[in-house]
């Protein structure tokens, strides 16, 4: 019989974050950040959409990619939260992404660190993460978190680095 893990909170606050659930009124910003990947800036309703897939595989799962908003302005500066990714809702992967304007001042690991805490409220003993193995900045968030590398994989956008971290 498989293991039953609580919910995840989803809503969690740090000293300069708040992570919480998805509303459509985020489709505007996620069109903005997705678009940094260099791809084009998807259309808002199909990002709508996306978003309600979100919330509706958070109440089925009991997991979230959570928005992350900066406290003192109010805007969203990216996303973070567990998914089953290349993983199992058991040992789900945490994923972030931040806008290149918020880089560099330690809101990915702050958020990733709050995501992490949330993820061993549920019971959950293990998370992955996967990333490109030239993302040195992303690679550096989860050596700070405690996260080890497991194996290097190739796929088809080049080598994925495989990181896991026990939960207390």
């Amino acid at each position: 019989m498989p293991a039953t893990y609580a919910t995840m909170p989803f809503h969690l606050t740090t000293e300069r974050l708040i992570l919480r659930p998805w509303a459509s009124s985020d489709a505007a910003a996620f069109c903005d950040l997705l678009a940094e990947r260099g791809n084009g800036r998807p259309q808002e309703d199909r990002i709508r959409t996306s978003i309600a897939e979100f919330l509706a595989a958070t109440e089925t799962t009991g997991i979230a990619l959570l928005p992350v908003q900066r406290r003192a302005e109010g805007d969203v500066i990216g996303y973070c939260g567990l998914i089953i990714g290349r993983t199992t809702l058991e040992e789900p992967e945490i994923a972030y992404e931040l806008f290149r304007h918020a880089h560099g001042r330690g809101y990915a690991t702050e958020a990733a660190g709050a995501v992490l805490e949330a993820a061993a409220a549920t019971g959950r003993t293990r998370l992955w993460s996967t990333v490109g193995t030239g993302n040195a900045p992303s690679l550096r968030v989860l050596e700070k978190l405690g996260f080890a590398r497991d194996r290097v994989s190739v796929e088809e956008d080049g080598e994925v680095a495989w990181l896991t971290s026990a939960l207390p």
